[in-house]
């Protein structure tokens, strides 16, 4: 029977109302938003992974050099000053990191570290050519120091290594609690030994309390407390220009006299954010200098670190390549990861027990003329971290970190 209405119906049209399309994509809006975060955290778990596994490929390459020379890695190691300009021998200041080259699958750049490199940067012929073992860790014409090692960088530091400067490390030797003279640990840059009795070869080795001592080897007999229960290695944020107290260090020619925490309360850091100085403070704040962008330097303020102020602390020198108390620091939230002596990795919070930071670090302050051994073989005053960072006192490590 024919519709006798005056409106026939109407079919309704396929599709989404415009209500109905913006619900849709505020839905979708809300779920992005609650996933973005997860998604971040995955990829930072993931960068932190390869952080680890980078830092247990230089534990295992530190192994393998022991296994081949019967000693660690020299820290400020290289070849003597001779005296006939800063191009012909790097003048006895290349990094630990140096020598491990071949053990991490960098064979063919320690071969060119190794011989004789007869060309510039640029691809230029240099006559006569660089020696074996380079130039200074700083010179970039050398191509080598420019070389920018995977292994040596942590992928959480977004940091970019420009082709025409140094190259960057993440990963820095632990010096122990104690920073007095252990830049050139008594000994100059042509190799010759100092016998002062205050800061000499002999009389600072009472204070060279960590894995690593600057222009000496060090083998595994020496870390008495244990390999398993010191730290050998540790993160190192590359500076990156911001001011941040981690990155860019604090000039005091007074460092060594000065208790950690005095920086805390002298009105250097900025109370409203806490993570950078101050404005007007004196800083190394030349771009070469910062910590962490020269991975083939071994003067302290590029590749040491020290187990006094937690990590993720601030950094002060007493002048540029000389020495200063060093902390640990990375991008990952909350702490650092550390390689100890054993190869193992483990992550080390920024709340970590840290003694007591009013003590001044074992050194000429603490060794007045009636008492010249003040400091050596005693206890870290800097609680659990300080413990972990000395090879030889003795410390009973009972905690979990």
């Amino acid at each position: 029977m024919r519709n006798s209405s005056p409106h026939p119906s109407r079919l309704r049209p396929a599709g989404f109302t415009l209500v109905e399309l913006l619900v849709v994509i505020a839905i979708i809006g809300v779920l992005v938003g609650l996933l973005l975060p997860a998604v971040q955290a995955a990829r930072e778990a993931a960068r932190r992974m390869s952080c680890s596994n980078n830092f247990k490929q230089i534990g295992l390459a530190i192994h393998n050099y022991h296994s081949a020379h019967d000693n660690l890695p020299m820290q400020r190691g290289g070849t003597y000053d001779t005296g006939t300009g800063a191009s012909n021998n790097n003048g006895f200041n290349l990094s630990w990191m140096v020598g491990l080259t071949p053990f991490i699958e960098q064979q063919a750049l320690w071969e060119q570290i190794s011989n004789p490199l007869a060309f510039n940067r640029d691809g230029s012929v240099r006559t006569p050519p660089y020696p074996a073992m380079g130039s200074v860790p700083w010179d970039e014409n050398y191509q080598p120091w420019l070389t920018q090692v995977v292994s040596f960088r942590c992928p959480s530091d977004g940091a970019d290594s420009p082709n025409d400067r140094v190259a960057f490390s993440n990963y820095a030797a632990c010096a122990g609690d104690a920073f007095f003279e252990q830049h050139h640990s008594g000994i100059d840059d042509s190799g010759r030994s100092s016998n002062d009795g205050t800061w000499g070869d002999s009389a600072g080795s009472r204070w060279a309390r960590g894995v690593f001592r600057a222009r000496h080897f060090t083998a595994f007999r020496d870390i008495k407390d244990g390999l398993s229960n010191t730290i050998a290695a540790g993160e190192n944020v590359v500076d990156v220009q911001e001011r941040e107290i981690k990155t860019m260090p604090h000039i005091d020619g007074n460092v060594e006299n000065r208790p950690p925490a005095y920086y805390e309360t002298a009105g250097l850091i900025d109370p409203e954010r806490p993570q950078f100085w101050a404005a007007g403070v004196l800083l190394d704040d030349n771009i070469n200098h910062g910590r962490g962008r020269r991975w083939s330097d071994g003067r302290p303020q590029s590749s040491v670190f020290h187990t006094i102020r937690p990590p993720n602390s601030y950094s002060v020198v007493q002048s540029h390549g000389g020495r200063g108390q060093f902390s640990a620091s990375s991008r990952h939230q909350g702490g650092v990861y550390v390689l100890m002596a054993d190869g193992a990795v483990r992550f080390v919070t920024d709340s970590i027990d840290t003694g007591d930071q009013n003590h001044m670090a074992f050194g000429r302050a603490q060794a007045p003329s009636t008492d010249h051994n003040a400091g050596a073989g005693k206890k870290s005053p800097y609680g659990l971290w300080g413990a972990l960072g000395t090879k030889s006192s003795r410390e009973i490590i009972d905690e979990q970190f």
